[in-house]
């Protein structure tokens, strides 16, 4: 057994991020020392590049990559799944001897996380807002969710565009359609996805305007700091069955665990144990 693990997390706005205290606790039921870092490249004075070259480098097994180096982390990689290379984004990195390794637990994530809410119920037509690596991860699980339809919205129109292109290629059977604004990519929806910043702590507001959720079935927001984000308020006011973005960091955060550990974990308790638990210092 593995008797120490430095993992780490590579973002922006990250200071209030659980991961670190869910790996330290994955870590404590298997009797594994975690030392999970926070590294957020500003505040290291230095780019992208260089932390993950020293992430490399040095004796990390491995690192989460969150917003905004989901993509751009993918030139830096062997990705062994096709699925995954498909997607083009990724959240967990593996150093192995031969060189790092990209996998994608937001795509796995996502769905155990609707999965455990919405069991077996098809999503339907869904609007999906934000079109960047969280939100072509979540894209992907939608076809393999067997989503009708996925309507794209994005402020760049051409990372949209090619998101349906991709999506189109790997799941012919979905209707897949790009609109300039979420509003209208909402009416008649059955699913309302939010995969921007937009509702973060630094970032305030809701992608959706509240009146556009009239007649929707369930939501789901990819931000879980907070877990109450005004778009899921706003959907629980409507009676919308909700998922919150925390779901998604449970099961990422699990999967990733297996990515890096390979070894076992109670859910159950670790779900209580986040509730109970502060985080060790690094």
């Amino acid at each position: 057994m593995t008797a120490q693990l430095h993992l780490g997390l590579i973002g922006d706005n990250i200071a209030r991020s659980r991961s670190p205290l869910l790996h330290q606790l994955a870590g404590k039921q298997n009797g594994v020392k975690v030392r999970y870092d926070r590294l957020i490249p500003r505040d290291m004075g230095q780019d992208f590049d260089a932390v993950f070259a020293a992430c490399a480098a040095g004796d990390f097994r491995g690192v989460n990559i969150t917003y905004p180096y989901k993509e751009a982390v993918t030139a830096k990689l062997a990705i062994p799944d096709p699925l995954v290379q498909a997607i083009g984004a990724v959240n967990t990195v593996l150093f192995e001897v031969d060189g790092p390794q990209g996998h994608n637990t937001d795509h796995t994530g996502f769905i155990a996380a609707y999965r455990g809410a919405r069991r077996d119920k098809a999503p339907g037509a869904v609007c999906l807002i934000g079109a960047g690596g969280v939100g072509r991860a979540i894209a992907f699980a939608l076809l393999a969710l067997e989503a009708a339809e996925i309507r794209l919205v994005d402020r760049d129109a051409a990372k949209a565009e090619t998101l349906a292109d991709d999506l189109r290629r790997a799941g012919p059977a979905a209707a897949i359609q790009v609109h300039a604004d979420a509003g209208t990519a909402a009416q008649g929806a059955a699913g309302l996805i939010n995969c921007t910043p937009i509702g973060m702590v630094g970032y305030g507001g809701t992608p959706l305007p509240a009146e556009a959720m009239a007649g929707a079935e369930w939501a789901f927001d990819a931000v879980y700091t907070p877990v109450d984000t005004r778009f899921l308020q706003d959907a629980g006011a409507a009676g919308l069955d909700v998922i919150s973005g925390y779901e998604l960091f449970i099961w990422q955060g699990v999967h990733a665990w297996a990515h890096f550990a390979g070894l076992p974990l109670d859910v159950a308790a670790l779900r209580a144990s986040l509730l109970t638990e502060e985080e060790e210092p690094a």
